[in-house]
Formats: C-alpha cells, structure tokens, sequence
C-alpha cells in the first residue's frame, strides 16, 4: 500500500467524520436518524477502489471505537456498537469495498448512472439489509418492521447516491481508481 493510498484512506475517514457534523433528522418511528454519513462511505468506494475504500471504513470505525466523537450528534466509543445504528455503520467498510470492486469493474465505461445504480445497490440496499435487522435486534421489534423502517430511508439515499456518482464521475482523472487502471 502506498502513502498516497494510505492518506486518502484517512482522507476519507476524515470526510465522512466531518459529514457526521451536519445534524441527523430523527424520524421519530425509527430509532436510527438520517445522517450524511453514507455519502461518505458511497464517495470512498468510487474514489477510492475496493481496497483504500474498505480501509478508510476500516478506520473510521477504530476512530469511532476509540471514543472519537465523530458519529452524527457527537456520539463515538464502543457503546455506539451495542445501539440500534451498529449494524449501519458496521456495514460501511462493506459497502465501501463492494462499490469500489463494482465501479474498478466498470471504469473503463463509468458514466453517472451506472455509478449511481451501483451506490444504490451497495450503498443504499445492502447497508439497509445489514443495519434494519441489527437494528431490528437490538431494540427488540421483528425484523420485518425494522426492513420496513429503513425504507424511510430510501428517498434520500437515493439522492446521496446520485451525489456521490456525480462528485466521483467528475472527479474520475484524480481517483486512485484512474490511477490504478493507468498504471496497469
């Protein structure tokens, strides 16, 4: 791994913690708020390829776990594992991998909505198929209710994955994935 790999891994950690500034919207039916987190993480897969983007998830959540307060509404430590968001937030280096590995796959013939297709499949759908259940579990309400619940979710992660294809399309002659396909 190279050191520009190593701080655009930090890079990103470092940008969805500040995206944990923007106030979370508690919807008041679901435990878990909007955040704008996941448009970091959806920002890190297509920026960064599968292997930076997992890592910079990877190390978000050590930040998070070392008690830094970096998480929407302050909240950071172990404790934060053990709530209704802990299986979101846990499916981020997952999502950042699988929408890396999806759009290195695609680069060579990336356009907008492809991006966007594949930030919505990885970065929408699966972080809702691993979070509502965790959540589901922890707040001891049937699975089913908790899937339906994150589908308030929906509208505006569709739109974050929209942003995010957009900022990562123009953003293409920079990322370490154009890097990567130039190099092999």
């Amino acid at each position: 791994m190279s050191i520009k790999e190593i701080v655009y891994a930090a890079l990103f950690a470092a940008i969805v913690g500040v995206l944990g500034m923007i106030p979370a919207i508690p919807l008041g039916f679901i435990p878990v708020p909007i955040t704008a987190q996941t448009l970091g993480v959806m920002l890190a897969g297509c920026f960064l390829g599968k292997k930076t983007g997992l890592l910079s998830m990877a190390l978000f959540i050590i930040l998070v776990a070392l008690g830094l307060p970096i998480l929407s509404g302050g909240r950071g430590g172990v404790a934060v594992f053990a709530g209704p968001s802990a299986g979101y937030i846990l499916s981020w280096p997952i999502a950042a991998f699988l929408i890396g590995y999806a759009v290195e796959k695609v680069w060579s013939k990336a356009s907008i909505w492809k991006i966007s297709i594949i930030n919505t499949i990885f970065g929408v759908l699966l972080v809702s198929l691993i979070g509502a259940p965790v959540m589901a579990i922890m707040t001891n309400t049937s699975i089913w209710i908790g899937l339906i619940g994150a589908i308030s979710f929906f509208p505006g992660d569709i739109l974050k994955a929209i942003i995010a294809a957009f900022i990562a399309y123009q953003l293409k002659p920079i990322s370490l994935i154009e890097e990567k396909h130039q190099n092999s």
